[in-house]
């Protein structure tokens, strides 16, 4: 089960003063799932309007309805593991989105196994939280814990030319558990809990 509190947590740094992210990349896809353009630009060099709009998709999936619409999933254990996205994801955040080439292969994975009639866009949205320690007493530290760093995808329709609407879609991994980076799970965002996507899920997952 999410903590809701540490979502909470998460979005407080998803703003213009306080922004967590370095860098954004993403593709506009067509409806058969090919994409039309993509793009990679560190996350500071996008102007004022753009990085609200941004930071409005990212915090979608973790401000999202905790265990309704964003849920918590477990990886396999061993070699099926393997047959998922456990491995691009984890070099993906581990090059910090860097890599185009790796870029384009989840692109590729996402456009073969998501299901929807119309244009689309994918926004991956790499980020670094120093979680603060807290006392005894409740009370802020100083001396963070640890470094979380994570992946945020949005994936959401088109309402106009290069324009994303709200996310439909998406993940944080590896998921943020008692405050701490656990790549052993994934938070998975569907909009309607009822029809979610499930091809792109067991792809993700290995299933």
């Amino acid at each position: 089960m999410i903590n809701r509190d540490d979502m909470l947590e998460l979005t407080r740094r998803m703003n213009s003063s306080r922004n967590c992210f370095s860098r954004v990349a993403g593709a506009y896809m067509d409806e058969e799932g090919f994409d039309n353009g993509t793009f990679n630009i560190h996350f500071g060099k996008l102007n004022q309007s753009d990085t609200k709009k941004n930071l409005q998709l990212a915090k979608a999936i973790p401000f999202a309805s905790t265990n309704e619409q964003l849920k918590e999933y477990r990886f396999p254990k061993g070699d099926a593991r393997k047959k998922g996205m456990w491995p691009l994801l984890t070099a993906l955040k581990q090059n910090k989105l860097k890599d185009d080439a790796m870029m384009s292969i989840l692109y590729e994975v996402i456009g073969e196994n998501y299901k929807t009639d119309g244009e689309y866009s994918i926004f991956v949205f790499c980020g670094s939280y120093d979680v603060p320690a807290k006392g005894t007493d409740g009370e802020w530290m100083e001396d963070g814990e640890e470094v979380y760093d994570f992946l945020i995808c949005a994936i959401s329709p088109l309402v106009g030319e290069y324009e994303p609407g709200k996310p439909a879609f998406g993940f944080l991994f590896p998921a943020f558990v008692d405050r701490s980076s656990d790549s052993e799970m994934i938070d998975i965002f569907n909009i309607d809990p009822e029809n979610p996507q499930t091809q792109l899920m067991h792809k993700i997952l290995g299933l």
